[in-house]
């Protein structure tokens, strides 16, 4: 299976064009920008430990992120970099970011309807 991302659908009109995914194999498949300054701390808040609870695998394109995890260890993933955040982790956006990831679907959908709610 394979796809333009342009035709992916976008995940929610709340979020605009800033994710676009689908769901194969049991994984979302995800294209994803976001602009710089985005922090995912108070989208969060209200799930287990205010952490976001779905691992992530992924390869970021452009842009950097800072990731914090719920152990107080912190990392910084920038572009050209592949990467698996486990659950229990919370990211900020440090420069505008273009990537692609795969997550659970289920885990995922969990989150993204959280994030949505919280707009």
């Amino acid at each position: 299976m394979k796809s333009n991302v342009k035709d992916l659908p976008v995940a929610s009109e709340k979020l605009g064009e800033m994710i676009r995914g689908t769901e194969w194999g049991g994984m979302t498949s995800a294209y994803m920008e976001y602009p710089t300054g985005l922090d995912f701390c108070p989208l969060l808040e209200g799930l287990e430990n205010d952490h976001c609870q779905c691992p992530h695998w992924g390869y970021v394109i452009e842009g950097r992120i800072k990731v914090d995890y719920e152990d107080g260890a912190q990392e910084y993933v920038g572009a050209g970099e592949l990467y698996y955040w486990p659950d229990g982790h919370t990211v900020l956006i440090e420069e505008d970011v273009r990537m692609v990831e795969f997550s659970p679907h289920d885990q995922m959908t969990q989150v993204l309807a959280h994030v949505v709610g919280k707009l």
